[in-house]
């Protein structure tokens, strides 16, 4: 509890020439300011709480899809770092998160109570879960590509962060979208390519182009870094926020070119 507006203002409103009554609703009004800041601080030290918690969890549960097949291999171990530099995570952050992904690997390791704990400390922030899956995506398209029994555990995990089969089916066309733009050959497979952007803004071919439109602002609004960040995500994750955000317009401007939009 805070007593610094209580004091000033009560000094304040003696001291103006108000009296007893003056000092009175100086105490009144420096209270509310308390109150108000008592209130913030305890947001950001919860927020602070629910970063540590998703940064150490998320490197965990990459750890443990990384094993899912009995070792890891080079390439994941190498997805998982490309993860790490992708968020431009500082040297200390990338030690603890080899840590973190290192006890993920462990045969000991609970991923059923990691990702129930992780659930209980984002209660009320769908966009928080949503991103701790992408990450773990990120990383498993390019450690396996999703093959043998990683995909059916990373579904899991989604669902049981209540995430649905449509989101889980969007964030891996985002991905693979963004992935292709970036030194695949496009010509080969320019229809699935379409497809896939459209399912990245969850909407249908047949949808009207004002509804597209639509549908990607509500996407570039749900993965705003600034409310991602209000809602608990580390800073050090803000950068897989935009870069979140860059797909969604790659999915977007590949969806206008086909269709001739103008907007």
């Amino acid at each position: 509890m805070k007593y610094t507006g209580k004091v000033a203002g009560g000094v304040l409103g003696f001291v103006l020439g108000f009296g007893p009554i003056g000092a009175a609703l100086g105490v009144l009004i420096g209270h509310q300011f308390d109150t108000y800041a008592d209130r913030r601080s305890d947001r950001a030290t919860h927020s602070a709480a629910i970063g540590e918690r998703f940064f150490r969890a998320t490197f965990r549960v990459m750890g443990c899809l990384a094993k899912a097949d009995g070792r890891v291999s080079e390439q994941e171990i190498a997805a998982a770092r490309g993860v790490m530099t992708q968020l431009r995570l500082s040297a200390a952050q990338v030690h603890s998160a080899i840590e973190h992904f290192t006890e993920g690997k462990q045969a000991q390791f609970d991923l059923q109570a990691e990702v129930a704990e992780l659930n209980r400390a984002c209660l009320g922030r769908p966009h928080l879960k949503r991103v701790f899956v992408e990450l773990q995506m990120r990383a498993a398209l390019a450690g396996n590509d999703l093959e043998g029994p990683v995909r059916p555990m990373l579904a899991s995990i989604a669902a049981r962060l209540g995430l649905s089969g449509l989101e889980f089916a969007q964030i891996e066309a985002a991905l693979r979208i963004h992935a292709r733009a970036f030194g695949q050959p496009p010509g080969r497979d320019a229809a699935q390519d379409l497809e896939r952007a459209y399912s990245v803004l969850g909407v249908r071919p047949g949808d009207s182009d004002h509804d597209i439109v639509k549908a990607y602002r509500r996407q570039l609004s749900r993965n705003h870094p600034d409310k991602l960040k209000a809602n608990g995500l580390p800073d050090s994750m803000l950068e897989h926020a935009k870069q979140r955000t860059q797909q969604v317009i790659e999915a977007f401007e590949l969806i206008r070119d086909r269709r001739g939009m103008k907007t």
